[in-house]
């Protein structure tokens, strides 16, 4: 029985091929149940995101190269394609990929908490194609546990290590609550769309979005429930603005000093925080003398990411002990799995010899035998049939000196030097 842990990611294999290897979310159940049917493989979850897709699977035997050559031959590949950007892991080093990938400890961003989410994702839709049996369901319910256990006794999750993510960190440190606020976004692109959405879960109030091109910012004002303007609609709209986070692709600024003066006159010098992600700066440098305004750059954000990154990587080594140690317990029960056939036949022999000796007592007690009778020798029988086999094979181990199968019956058994004369 071997667990193995397959796949690419974004340190193996470049974008355009992680592109061609995912898997569509709506399409899994049918994948998996292809893949079970196609391969050796008795259990399979597949986690498909945009920097990794991996197969995590139950084989009868360690032999990776059926799971390989079925992912590259469903993308169309051909394997030696797709081998050099192939890792493999098997039993214990697969239980502790697990584990770490949904730590977020392999991830790009070091201990970002999206991936835990999308392993719960990939694992239910396993369930949901039936693909999942006991191995997997325990791996899969061990590894939440897991994961559960860093983020709550370590730090890995707890300082900003994007900009975007910084950025809204140190204006919460200004606000407190966000609810009552109104956050003025200048451009569309990743960094303004990942600071929106960390706005949005942090319960900001209102969002306006501003953009040289008013249709894209439509179109990102429509998935977060904010409203769009244009850039030359700025100076109507700054007073609004709480929060101003900037990065456009503007060669000069376009927020001066006398436009934020009026604004702050409108809003009876309320403090205004600001965010310059931009490079060139979008708010020109003497914004920041005003005595309401809080305005970072760039490179403020660059320090306080770089501190919060020590920090993790700190957290991370807390993390790495954790999934040692879980590890250790994962594998404890994995190699039960290997006992239970053989506890299965011993209990199946037991309980026949029983059923036997249960049928002669019970003949007896037909045929008129006192039942003391009839309970002594049930009691002899069994006891001598369900002794018989393990005395012979230890007269025989001690006539052979095979003191190992020896020592080994007194640990099963339960005995110790006072029980032997």
């Amino acid at each position: 029985m071997t667990l193995l842990a397959l796949g690419i990611n974004h340190r193996t294999a470049p974008v355009a091929l992680r592109e061609r290897v995912s898997f569509p979310e709506a399409s899994l159940t049918e994948v998996l149940q292809g893949f079970v049917a196609a391969t050796p493989a008795s259990e399979a979850v597949i986690l498909s995101t945009c920097n990794r897709t991996e197969i995590y699977c139950h084989l009868p035997e360690g032999d990776e190269r059926p799971v390989a050559e079925w992912l590259a031959r469903h993308h169309g590949l051909a394997p030696e394609d797709l081998d050099r950007h192939l890792y493999a892991h098997l039993d214990e080093a697969a239980v502790r990929h697990v584990f770490r990938v949904a730590s977020g400890l392999d991830s790009m961003v070091l201990g970002e908490p999206q991936i835990l989410g999308q392993m719960k994702q990939a694992f239910q839709a396993a369930r949901r194609a039936g693909t999942v049996d006991t191995l997997l369901n325990r791996l899969f319910q061990h590894t939440f546990s897991v994961a559960k256990q860093v983020r709550t006794d370590t730090a890995i999750g707890a300082s900003a290590v994007s900009v975007a993510f910084a950025a809204v960190t140190l204006a919460r440190q200004i606000f407190g609550d966000f609810t009552q606020q109104t956050a003025l976004l200048l451009g569309a692109g990743e960094t303004i769309e990942l600071a929106a959405r960390h706005l949005r879960e942090q319960g900001i109030g209102r969002m306006v979005i501003a953009n040289r091109t008013v249709e894209r910012a439509h179109v990102l004002a429509a998935e977060f429930d904010a409203y769009a303007i244009a850039l030359d609609e700025i100076p109507a709209h700054l007073a609004e603005a709480d929060i101003l986070v900037a990065s456009t692709a503007s060669p000069e600024p376009l927020i001066h000093r006398p436009t934020v003066e009026a604004a702050l006159r409108r809003r009876r010098h309320r403090p205004m925080f600001m965010v310059d992600i931009a490079v060139p700066r979008d708010i020109a440098p003497d914004v920041a003398e005003l005595e309401d305004v809080y305005l970072y750059t760039v490179d403020d954000l660059q320090n306080v990411i770089e501190e919060n990154l020590r920090s993790r990587r700190e957290a991370a080594r807390q993390a790495e002990e954790i999934i040692d140690v879980q590890c250790l317990h994962f594998l404890g029960w994995m190699r039960s799995l290997d006992a239970v056939a053989l506890i299965r036949a011993y209990r199946g022999r037991a309980e026949a010899l029983r059923e036997e000796v249960l049928a002669k007592a019970r003949r007896r007690l037909a045929g008129g035998h006192p039942p003391e009778k009839v309970l002594e020798f049930l009691a002899h029988t069994l006891t001598n049939k369900l002794l018989h086999t393990p005395s012979s094979t230890l007269r025989e181990a001690g006539f052979e000196g095979r003191t190992e199968l020896l020592e080994a019956a007194r640990v099963l058994l339960g005995i110790d030097d006072q029980d032997t004369p």
